[in-house]
């Protein structure tokens, strides 16, 4: 799935081994309105709205994928099952990074007279473990290895893209399969800060138990919008100062990181990655020509 100012893109392989491909224009105010640009808005802008149009594609390209009847017409994008799977995998989420942590972090400050500070680092460590020990499990499971594989074509076709490349299968496949701005490095930041931002808000004074965890975990909640627009905001800027010696330095966790999300992609999936790429850059004016001519912008990005 490609993103681009104007539109997204998806590209997806059906049961008959043909590439199928989806064009979306991007119509939320987030796009189309000036605010929607603001720093730290954007941020979080982009995220929730990258949450929606990734799950949906995920739900288009299954209906794709089980579609046996050639003539048939996939299921559309949006509907309630849609939004009622973005909202159960908000949940899960919530229980998983959230909950848990907290619950957790509070029972090991316990054995250290409920110190502040033990219960804050145990809070953040705890959450960055669970979410390694997730990407970890999740990675044996053969659907995602190929998803992971997908993620990966698309980092390389971006980055064919970015260095000028023609647009083929084995220009693409000489590029690496992490990215800067890629969303697993985001998501690292986030973990980052959310130690450094939550860790004034244990509640250890407030008595009884549950409402000192209630508020802790209400707090945490509320304060994600402000994690992830700073994390957006530093993702931007890393990126944009990759070759400085300190920004790399910066970069590298993230780098190192997106070795769990992404695999080499086989040339049916960076041929799917290309296509998908074309309409975005077709929509926002850029054309590509069979020899690398063109200055690429920066208004292309992968989704996974």
């Amino acid at each position: 799935m490609m993103r681009g100012r104007k539109t997204m893109a998806v590209a997806v392989r059906n049961p008959h081994n043909e590439i199928v491909l989806h064009e979306e224009p991007l119509t939320a105010g987030i796009y189309t309105q000036n605010w929607g640009q603001w720093p730290f808005v954007r941020g979080l802008g982009m995220l929730w709205d990258a949450l929606g149009l990734g799950m949906r594609a995920l739900m288009w390209s299954a209906e794709v994928a089980t579609q046996e009847d050639e003539n048939a017409q996939p299921a559309e994008f949006s509907g309630p099952v849609a939004w009622t799977t973005v909202a159960t995998s908000m949940g899960f989420a919530v229980v998983l990074f959230f909950l848990i942590p907290t619950l957790a972090s509070r029972w090991i400050a316990a054995y250290f007279q409920d110190q502040p500070v033990i219960d804050a680092i145990a809070e953040g460590l705890l959450r960055f473990g669970i979410f390694l020990l997730y990407l970890w499990g999740i990675s044996f499971i053969p659907d995602i290895r190929r998803v992971f594989g997908y993620h990966g074509a698309e980092h390389k076709t971006i980055n064919a893209y970015e260095a000028g490349d023609a647009l083929t299968v084995a220009n693409v496949q000489k590029h690496s399969v992490q990215h800067t701005r890629c969303g697993t490095s985001f998501l690292l930041y986030v973990l980052v800060l959310s130690i450094i931002l939550f860790a004034p808000l244990t509640f250890a004074a407030v008595e009884p138990l549950w409402l000192a965890l209630i508020l802790r975990l209400i707090s945490r909640l509320l304060l994600v919008p402000v994690v992830a627009g700073i994390a957006y905001e530093i993702i931007r800027f890393s990126a944009a100062h990759d070759k400085n010696p300190l920004m790399r330095l910066l970069i590298a966790p993230g780098l190192l990181l997106q070795k769990m999300t992404t695999r080499q992609p086989d040339d049916g999936m960076v041929e799917c990655a290309i296509r998908a790429l074309e309409p975005v850059l077709a929509a926002d004016g850029v054309v590509r020509l069979a020899e690398p001519q063109v200055q690429p912008t920066a208004g292309a990005e992968s989704l996974a």
